[in-house]
């Protein structure tokens, strides 16, 4: 069974700095785009950043400038690299792929269990 697993999340002080990583693991044969979403208190899931398979990055217009997505393929790895952290970046942060594996017919979607960011003093 493919699962995505985070890492990285944490408490930090504003104009800090943290790194998420998501790593999928299982029967995988290719991965497609990767994204990164957050949900903040009382607030609709929205889109902070994806990465196509080959391409340009797109940013949600609240982290352009601050955030920054990458990948690995060798590792099925995504990272989200967070500078410049604001209150409002405080979230639940949730990564999103969508592959390939050897069970299932076509491409699938698969989400993270999500890792807390609390920017705060």
């Amino acid at each position: 069974q493919v699962q995505l697993a985070e890492s990285g999340g944490g408490l930090v002080q504003p104009g800090g700095s943290l790194r998420l990583s998501c790593a999928a693991s299982g029967r995988i044969f290719e991965v497609g785009t990767m994204r990164w979403f957050r949900q903040g208190p009382a607030k609709q899931r929205e889109l902070v950043a994806r990465i196509p398979t080959t391409g340009t990055p797109t940013y949600g217009d609240s982290v352009k400038g601050r955030f920054t997505i990458s990948r690995d393929n060798a590792k099925n790895t995504v990272y989200l690299q967070m500078n410049s952290l604001k209150p409002e970046d405080t979230a639940v942060y949730y990564c999103n792929m969508v592959l390939q594996t050897f069970d299932d017919v076509g491409w699938t979607e698969r989400w993270g269990q999500g890792t807390q960011v609390t920017v705060a003093s």
